[in-house]
């Protein structure tokens, strides 16, 4: 009878509730016993009983499954990126027409403006090349023989480490004695990190300089650089992909160019975008972009910095007034520990006041030159 009736019936108390409290004694307990096992079924109506084993069972059951989806999502997430890079490999080519000459050990790209006038040699920072001076170099170009080049690592120059301040400050010593300035005192303009650059070429060769001019940068070792949790996601292959797929998108681009350079530059068309693209498209960019990430933003130490104010050469420093890359302080503390005399600051301007104002940076040089005009050249 038992057996035929409804499993919703079966789920009720079976006896009243004073009959159960009764045969909670032993002698019920024993009849209560003997009828749970006589009936089918009946035992299933203890809920708690076997409940947190199970629990356990499907919580195992459901961690593998989120397990094995994890693999399976790495698999295909790297299979797929080896496929992309794969099929992304082309490298670009550099522009025709570029000029090279033998800096050092550095087979090194540059280019010159003007024919006559004292001698000025544009340096510049992180992940810039010549083609940043476009703006500024013909303005400077009415007086002065200008000259740019591209540090190894960057723009079309070889690629060749290690990407250190020593390194680029050897390659551009080489340049001035490839480009027969070494007896001409050029003076140096060295943009954000190139300011180190230029201040140790300085320090290492004073005769042969004639002034140095900080442009939006402190010569500083910040150990600014990408996050150092930042290299356990920027592994091979996955690194290149992001790479790649960053470059291929022109907003990715303009957005970084329009934070550091603000309102006053030009937009960027399309040959704008294809400048700062395609340098890091050639052939042995993207492994020295990573070494250059591993090695973080070039400088030297305040106390090697603060050696530049006895080298007796003219010094300049010019920053933008909005230039978020620095502190406030910055300018005037930098004109300081160099010896300068008070910076010149850009009203409005950011990190790359070379494209956003470039006619103030070339009063600002021409001020300069004037001062190494009037000095003895420093023995």
């Amino acid at each position: 009878m038992l057996a035929s009736m409804p499993p919703r019936l079966l789920n009720r108390p079976l006896l009243p509730r004073r009959h159960r409290d009764d045969a909670a004694g032993p002698a019920g307990a024993g009849r209560w016993s003997g009828l749970r096992d006589r009936v089918p079924g009946l035992r299933r109506t203890r809920r708690d009983e076997g409940s947190g084993p199970r629990r356990r069972s499907r919580l195992r059951r459901w961690l593998r499954r989120i397990a094995l989806g994890c693999v399976v999502l790495w698999v295909v997430v790297t299979a797929g990126s080896f496929v992309y890079n794969a099929v992304t490999d082309g490298r670009a080519t550099p522009p025709r027409g570029l000029s090279y000459v033998q800096a050092a050990d550095v087979r090194t790209r540059y280019q010159e403006w003007g024919t006559a006038g004292s001698p000025v040699v544009l340096v510049h920072g992180a992940f810039e090349d010549v083609d940043t001076w476009s703006r500024l170099a013909p303005l400077l170009a009415r007086d002065h023989r200008v000259y740019a080049l591209d540090l190894t690592g960057d723009g079309y120059s070889e690629r060749r480490g290690p990407y250190t301040v020593d390194h680029f400050t050897r390659q551009l010593l080489g340049f001035l004695d490839a480009m027969h300035l070494g007896g001409a005192h050029p003076l140096l303009v060295g943009h954000s990190s190139g300011a180190a650059v230029v201040t140790e070429a300085a320090l290492r060769a004073p005769a042969r300089i004639g002034g140095v001019m900080l442009l939006d940068g402190d010569a500083l070792d910040t150990g600014a650089g990408p996050p150092s949790a930042l290299k356990y996601v920027l592994l091979p292959p996955y690194r290149t992909t992001l790479l790649r797929i960053g470059l291929g998108i022109d907003g990715i681009i303009r957005s970084f160019y329009d934070a550091q350079c603000g309102p006053a530059c030009p937009r960027l068309d399309a040959a704008g975008v294809d400048q700062w693209r395609r340098p890091l498209r050639v052939a042995g960019a993207e492994g020295a972009l990573w070494s250059m990430l591993g090695e973080g933003v070039p400088g030297l130490p305040a106390d090697q910095v603060a050696r530049l104010a006895a080298v007796p050469v003219p010094k300049s420093v010019v920053f933008g007034s909005d230039d978020d890359v620095f502190s406030k302080q910055t300018p005037q503390e930098t004109a300081r520990r160099v010896g300068a005399p008070a910076p010149t600051l850009i009203p409005g301007a950011r990190h790359l006041t070379m494209i956003s104002s470039p006619g103030t940076v070339a009063a600002a040089v021409e001020q300069l030159a004037g001062r190494i005009a009037a000095a003895p050249p420093a023995g």
